[in-house]
């Protein structure tokens, strides 16, 4: 068995990056609609994250993807804010310090692209992936930014870069 890497996403991972993503989301019962589940960039991840300021990275070993997260400019909103996007994980990986490691890596790329904050939206019942956001820097604030599309998601968070 080879070692996990995080890598940027490439053409070919698409359908395991979707099947993950909506796998972890049907295991934690999120919605399928106002949620990351309905997104149609969900199945084209590479072209969707393959455009200036924006990077999707994938969690792998052996050639299979055990996970990712995506940063890039928060939709919809003038300033420099980029969102941490579609951070998911296989329940096997999850626990281990990759998350932290997907994160970081995601602010250093957030500060070569120039943003000056990072924004995410989640679930009330993500708790693991709140203390983790939380740990790692991110404050909860009151109200929305931007307009992600992702009107089921009510837990919002902001960090300085």
């Amino acid at each position: 068995m080879s070692s996990i890497v995080i890598r940027e996403i490439q053409p070919e991972d698409n359908k395991q990056v979707a099947t993950v993503l909506r796998t972890v989301l049907e295991e934690l019962g999120v919605p399928k609609v106002g949620t990351a589940y309905a997104d149609p960039a969900v199945d084209e991840m590479y072209e969707t994250y393959n455009t200036d300021r924006a990077v999707y990275l994938v969690l792998e070993q052996d050639g299979v993807v055990l996970g990712g997260v995506g940063v890039a400019q928060l939709e919809n909103y003038d300033g420099p804010v980029c969102e941490l996007q579609k951070m998911y994980f296989r329940s096997e990986v999850r626990g281990k310090g990759y998350g932290r490691q997907m994160i970081l890596a995601c602010m250093d790329y957030a500060r070569k692209f120039g943003f000056e904050q990072m924004y995410i939206e989640t679930m009330p019942y993500m708790k693991q992936a709140q203390k983790l956001y939380v740990k790692n820097g991110f404050r909860y604030i009151d109200k929305p930014m931007g307009d992600t599309g992702h009107s089921a998601c009510p837990v919002w968070l902001l960090k300085d870069l």
